[in-house]
């Protein structure tokens, strides 16, 4: 992982007054107003150990680093699947955060439930067939939990998102579902399949506010949330 400082580009804005002499006696001094950025340059930091959440976050072309937050992501008793994936999620933040102060820290984390029990990652061929035979012909909730941490203030200010996607599985035969793990094997995918990659075959509908929820990061919530912390995406 790189140790500089990544600009990203902008940082906070304050719209200021800028008085300007009028030239002529009659008319009042023009206001003029100007954008006037407040903090020195940011520093993006991806907390996750997950290629896809990487592959995702570079769709939006501004430089980042990775931090691999080191905690427990077991839910806990009692917690319901939208409460252990935005506990997570601000957790990995967090975590990072107290390593690298003053950054802007990207936290994820995705809970799938069906029939609110929760499905984690299967691990291995014969858990991932299972899980695809649990849950073809049937809808399946996937919980993906966003947290962007702004420690540039004191105490850091938390934006966070649960962006839920419904998933429903075709009522496929065994030997097509084994088949498909074969190729593809999806065993860090809670789930059992890439909706990415060959999975959507597996797929019969999704629905969500946000296509890129169940890959991991949802993008749209985050460029909502990186605006508001001052990020710029484009210049003209």
């Amino acid at each position: 992982m790189p140790h500089g400082a990544s600009v990203i580009g902008s940082a906070p804005w304050n719209l200021r007054e800028i008085p300007l002499t009028s030239t002529s006696a009659a008319r009042p001094a023009a206001i003029h107003y100007r954008m006037i950025p407040t903090s020195a340059p940011l520093r993006l930091i991806l907390a996750s150990s997950s290629s896809y959440r990487k592959e995702l976050l570079q769709r939006l072309r501004l430089p980042f680093e990775v931090a691999v937050p080191d905690l427990d992501e077991s839910p806990l008793p009692g917690e319901s699947p939208s409460t252990t994936a935005l506990r997570l999620a601000q957790a990995k933040a967090q975590a990072v955060l107290d390593r690298y102060p003053g950054s802007l820290v990207i936290g994820s984390d995705q809970v799938a439930t069906l029939d609110g029990a929760q499905i984690g990652k299967p691990g291995n061929h014969a858990r991932a067939l299972l899980q695809l035979q649990t849950m073809r012909g049937r809808q399946t909730v996937f919980h993906t939990a966003l947290c962007l941490l702004d420690g540039r203030q004191s105490p850091p200010v938390a934006q966070v998102e649960d962006v839920q996607t419904l998933v429903t599985v075709r009522d496929l035969p065994d030997a097509e579902l084994d088949a498909y793990l074969r190729i593809e094997q999806p065993y860090d995918c809670a789930g059992s399949a890439k909706n990415e990659g060959l999975g959507i075959a597996l797929l019969e509908r999704i629905a969500t506010t946000d296509p890129t929820a169940l890959t991991g990061l949802p993008l749209i919530a985050l460029t909502g949330m990186l605006r508001k912390a001052g990020v710029t995406f484009f210049t003209f």
